[in-house]
């Protein structure tokens, strides 16, 4: 059996590899996507104190940290049983948007778009952001530097960081916004608006208005039917900072809708002894394996 490793990937946070094998005619028998580090987060955790983990968790990613800091915050506020007053859940909501928009700007054109932009028939060298630059032009390639500059700027604003912040408390955050800070926050965000629809336009002339890529992504090797799971709101609207986590199956039914406190009720963690990637799973279907469909 032949053995084809690709070793490091890129264009994600953290370390990663792939180990393909053939069979003797040559069609593969086996894939496994691999993270052969140990981040071990949850080990050096132990024994330190709750109020430390928004600044311990956020170290787990350089590109995220502001989720896992925002995930630690929050449950700090149910460890402790407090509700953050209105102010401060706004400001936390309004920080969660600013590293939503930039953090997507990131995973769009810096890791996504070498391969939809630039296109999965160029050569491997040109599939990275310069290749990306050249398809697109130095002027898109300046606004797509702004939108990063500027959503990292505003996050340092409120955070006092520009990456890792240092900033979510039980019940709140440690600081606010003045009236001038607020007006660029909103300046920025227009801007990011007009970003934003440029962005999808870009996306449908160059990606969906090519058939290729579009058979290429509906075609069976990026198809997969799966269980889906999002936070959303009472009208069962998507929600990025509070609400329900919903999963609907395959035909998009709903299967369950729980508290994110009820996660050891609903979820359970699979290990591989190939990775020390964690493979969550539904409880009430089970672990089945790495296949498709409601199993």
């Amino acid at each position: 059996m032949q053995r084809i490793s690709i070793d490091p990937i890129t264009r994600l946070e953290g370390h990663g590899k792939i180990d393909i094998f053939l069979n003797d005619e040559g069609e593969v028998a086996n894939a496994y996507f691999q993270i052969p580090e140990l981040r071990g987060f949850e080990k050096f955790c132990v024994g330190r104190q709750a109020e430390d983990m928004p600044n311990l968790t956020d170290r787990i990613c350089g590109v995220c940290p502001e989720a896992h800091h925002m995930a630690s915050s929050k449950a700090l506020d149910a460890l402790f049983h407090v509700e953050p007053p209105p102010t401060a859940k706004k400001l936390r909501e309004l920080m969660y948007s600013l590293f939503y928009a930039t953090d997507h700007t990131t995973h769009f054109y810096a890791l996504g778009a070498p391969d939809f932009i630039v296109g999965p028939e160029a050569p491997v060298a040109e599939r990275n952001i310069l290749g990306v630059i050249q398809k697109v032009g130095m002027d898109v390639a300046g606004k797509v530097l702004k939108m990063r500059r500027d959503g990292h700027n505003l996050i340092m604003l409120m955070s006092g960081r520009r990456v890792q912040p240092n900033w979510g408390l039980p019940g709140g955050v440690s600081r606010g916004i003045t009236e001038e800070q607020r007006r660029e926050i909103e300046a920025r965000g227009r801007e990011a608006i007009d970003f934003a629809l440029f962005s999808l336009q870009a996306f449908r002339d160059i990606v969906l208005g090519n058939q290729a890529y579009v058979d290429l992504i509906l075609g069976d090797v990026y198809t997969h039917h799966t269980y889906s799971m999002g936070m959303v709101d009472a009208q069962n609207k998507v929600n990025f900072y509070d609400g329900l986590v919903r999963v609907v199956d395959p035909d998009g039914k709903e299967f369950v809708k729980y508290a994110p406190r009820e996660y050891l009720d609903v979820l359970a963690e699979h290990v591989e002894p190939w990775s020390y990637l964690k493979f969550p799973y539904l409880k009430k279907v089970g672990w089945k394996g790495l296949v498709d469909g409601k199993d």
